[in-house]
């Protein structure tokens, strides 16, 4: 089938370009009579920076879009906000979620609801004083959730990054009837899941209320090193996010509830004044949970910890016998400092058929 046409695509076909492996969609601005926008996701890390520059090379206009988190390094902010600088390409443009009415509706709940489920009264009241949004994407959406994302509940891709950039530009470019082209910074070498994702579709189901067509364009599906991809940026003046050059491999959200055991010791070692921010984090979090406690990190990452967990529960005191400095960001830092007869695991093993892992949108 022409892209050219202005045929429709059947929902979920597969179209396979070629661009050294793949091509760009067609090189017109327009198909049958519809507008066609190009939106490339950015995230500040070595992934998105090549798709970023990708699509410079393609030669038409395009839009380029960034998520604030509220949980990223300085680095990463000015990475994203000199790349039209270095590149001559478009100013990234930023969109942020806002948990306002979220955290107003639990508030509500929590005045009727908690105290007939049985939570203690003093928890009502430590709940109620900390749920205000404080303007932070990241611990609004905690303080929302009553919790931290974990590897089984990763909400924090979809509510932070795909949601904000799909209400802010996808959805109001879809109104107009126009077709927008997802440009994604995802490679099929990283994990099996992105290994059997397609370099082009049709996305339906999510906006059916609207008169345009949206797909994804995955430009580099097909590069295989990291290397290569870095290359892609250097040849439009752009160097590695310098925190690749201190030995982190993800830089999107910092840290990533998905980082490695040695990544969160190198973010200790370097960057203490992180860790700081996340362990105010989780005293506040917890304070706006019905258990009383939340951590960044999943205890089960430790298994030396996990034991002491179990043997609370085990007795019945899980709930007043918890504490921070036993379970919290601190503890899991001095875990990821030690080898402890070859119970080195990672944080979180990254094959995992996430929504980050089908976007991209961290890389």
């Amino acid at each position: 089938m022409d892209l050219d046409s202005g045929e429709p695509l059947p929902e979920g076909e597969i179209h396979t370009y070629r661009y050294g492996d793949e091509t760009p969609p067609p090189q017109s601005n327009m198909r049958g009579g519809r507008r066609m926008i190009h939106v490339v996701s950015v995230s500040g890390g070595k992934d998105s920076t090549a798709t970023y520059c990708r699509a410079i090379e393609r030669g038409l206009p395009f839009r380029a879009v960034a998520a604030d988190t509220g949980n990223e390094h300085p680095a990463t902010y000015e990475a994203v906000n000199t790349l039209h600088i270095k590149t001559g390409g478009p100013k990234v443009e930023w969109v942020k979620a806002d948990f306002s009415r979220q955290i107003e509706g639990k508030r509500r709940f929590i005045e009727r609801k908690w105290e007939d489920h049985g939570v203690p009264a003093d928890l009502v009241a430590r709940a109620l004083a900390v749920l205000h949004p404080t303007g932070n994407p990241f611990l609004d959406l905690c303080l929302w959730k009553g919790r931290f994302p974990s590897r089984k509940a990763q909400f924090c891709t979809e509510e932070l990054k795909i949601n904000p950039i799909d209400l802010n530009v996808t959805r109001p470019l879809l109104a107009t009837g126009a077709t927008v082209i997802s440009w994604q910074g995802v490679r099929a070498a990283e994990s099996e899941a992105r290994k059997h994702l397609p370099p082009f579709q049709r996305i339906g189901g999510q906006h059916t209320d609207l008169p345009g067509r949206l797909y994804v364009f995955r430009p580099l599906l097909r590069v295989t090193s990291v290397e290569e991809v870095f290359e892609i940026s250097r040849r439009h003046g752009v160097d590695p996010n310098p925190l690749y050059g201190w030995g982190l491999k993800r830089v999107g959200c910092f840290p990533c509830i998905n980082c490695a055991k040695a990544e969160l010791a190198l973010v200790d070692s370097h960057f203490p004044e992180q860790i700081e921010r996340l362990d105010e984090w989780e005293r506040i979090v917890s304070e706006a949970c019905k258990r009383g406690h939340a951590t960044f990190f999943n205890l089960v990452n430790d298994p030396v910890m996990q034991a002491e967990w179990l043997e609370l529960e085990k007795n019945g005191r899980a709930i007043d016998r918890f504490s921070l400095e036993q379970f919290g960001i601190r503890r899991m830092v001095e875990w990821a400092k030690t080898e402890r007869g070859g119970r080195q695991y990672s944080l979180l093993a990254r094959d995992f058929n996430t929504v980050c892992n089908q976007w991209g949108a961290c890389e």
